[in-house]
Formats: structure tokens, sequence, C-alpha cells
């Protein structure tokens, strides 16, 4: 096999590491992009391969998540990571942490790491490295790394539901729910709803918004059936779509164009809560983006206002 196959074989590993610190498509992308740059350029051949552009790739995003979470900081309204169609690494033996680790939820665990052991959890308890691995790929001792870990999944414990769905049941719930959706069925969507639903969205101040965040049944169902009325008059149509690992959907312009993306999370026999992600910078890998701005002055328009 020669350096670029066997950089190619690794790709998908490495681009999920990079997302999974990075919690963006693009970011990592470009990670995985500079690791190739800095492989190309090295002469010399490590005894591991995978371990050796696994550190790079690692280094690399800490990095830049340093940079980002300065940004973070400054961004408009709520923050969450680019939505991921399909994780392109498979491990059958690690794909319960694999798929765990991907959900919009646990991303946004992640962002209360610091970088070092957002790097660590995901190395160790996502992808199984062992601590000499690990180690050598975020620059600190074993012994370091071992505490890392130990807060890492303590803060990512603390913050999971108490009881998760299995996926059929979650495939049900968001079935049941979009179908409520383009019905405009308010008990039917009312039933789904957990008493403390919550509804968050990230425009990143470049997309209206109903609402930034909206908490309890009656206030998320209100919101919900809004939306789901004008998007009716308009011609918006929605995709149904496995996103991050959980149910979700792409809603499209009436010209086909991406508009917005909606996960749910699911537990306890209800829809705990949703993330809609309708900053345009944040849907450019899914397709061409829609003028949403435009969508919704039309909206508006149907709907008389």
């Amino acid at each position: 096999m020669t350096r670029d196959e066997e950089f190619e074989d690794l790709r998908p590993l490495l681009f999920s590491i990079a997302y999974r610190i990075l919690g963006s498509v693009t970011e990592a992308e470009d990670a995985v992009q500079d690791t190739w740059l800095r492989w190309q350029g090295t002469a010399t051949q490590p005894a591991s391969v995978k371990a050796f552009l696994s550190a790079v790739v690692t280094r690399i995003s800490i990095d830049v998540l340093r940079s980002a979470r300065v940004r973070r900081e400054e961004y408009v309204g709520p923050w969450m990571p680019e939505p991921l169609l399909s994780d392109p690494y498979e491990d059958p033996e690690r794909a319960a942490e694999l798929a765990d680790s991907l959900s919009m939820a646990a991303l946004l665990l992640l962002e209360r790491l610091s970088p070092l052991e957002r790097a660590v959890f995901v190395l160790r308890e996502v992808f199984g490295f062992g601590f000499p691995e690990v180690a050598s790929a975020v620059g600190r001792s074993e012994a370091a790394c071992r505490q890392l870990a130990v807060r890492a999944r303590r803060h990512m414990n603390d913050g999971r539901p108490r009881f998760e769905a299995d996926r059929r049941e979650r495939e049900e719930l968001a079935e049941r729910f979009f179908d409520a959706f383009r019905e405009g069925d308010v008990a039917g969507l009312r039933e789904l709803l957990a008493a403390d639903v919550s509804l968050v969205g990230d425009s990143g101040g470049k997309a209206p918004l109903v609402a930034q965040e909206a908490y309890g049944a009656e206030a998320v169902m209100g919101l919900v059936t809004l939306v789901a009325a004008r998007f009716d008059q308009i011609g918006v149509h929605l995709e149904p779509h496995v996103l991050n690992g959980q149910p979700g959907a792409i809603f499209r312009a009436p010209d086909g164009k991406v508009l917005s993306v909606l996960t749910l999370d699911v537990a306890e026999g209800r829809i705990q809560a949703i993330q809609a992600v309708v900053n345009p910078d944040k849907l450019a890998h899914l397709g061409p983006v829609a003028d949403i701005w435009a969508v919704s002055r039309a909206a508006a328009e149907a709907a008389g206002e």
C-alpha cells in the first residue's frame, strides 16, 4: 500500500475524530486536509500510521478548537454543531460509542469540556485508543490523561438523560412527530412532547427565527404549529433524515434548496428536545442553501402580516 493509499484508508477515521472534537463539518474537513499536508511533508515512516495520523489530526483540532471557542463566545444566540448526515467511519466493535457520541446532545455536552478533556474523551472513550497513544496525541503524560478522562466522563455522564430510547422507539416517535407536523395536528404534537421539552434555534444572527429558545410543551407546540402552518402555505417541504445518528429532517424551500435542519432528542417515550439549525453557514455542506430571508418574507405575506 502506498503512502497516499494509507492516508485515504484512514481518512474516515481522521474526519470522525476531528468532527467530534470540533463539532463542525467544514473545520473537520480542513483539519483532515492539514493532516494530509503534514503527512506529505513527513519523510520517515512511523511504526503505526494510524496512531501517527490520529495524533496529528487531534493536535490540529485542539488548536482550531481553542480559537473557535473564542469566536463561539461572541456568537449571536445559541450555538449548535453543524449537522452531519452520516459518519464516514464505521467500527462494529464500537458502534454504540460511535453512535452515542455523534448526537447533537452529546456534542453539546462535549462543549462543556476543555479542549484537552474533549480530545482525550474522544480518543479514549469513543475510539478506544490506549492511554499511551492518547498521551502522545495530546502531549501529556499517561497519568494526566487518565485524570482528564475521569473528569470528562463525569461531566458527560452528569449531563446525559437517565433513560435513553432505543432506535426503534426514536424512529417511531419521530415519524409520528413529523406526520403531526405536516398535518398541523395539535393534539398529536401535544401527546409526543415532554412537559419540559425545549426548542432551541441556531441562526447565528444570519437568519430569521420565530424564537431562539422556547421551553415547555405549550410554548414549543405553539411555535411548531405556527412554523408548520407557514411552511405549508408557501410549499416548504420536509424530508425525514437521520442526522447525527438521531431522527431529524431537512426542510427544503419550494425550489428544493436547503432551508433548515431539525433534530429530535427522544427519551422516556417523549420528545425531550428539538434543535433547529437555520444558520446558512452551517448548512452549505448539505447542498445549495435557500435565501431564508426571502422565504420568511413570502411566509409572512402568505399569513397576511
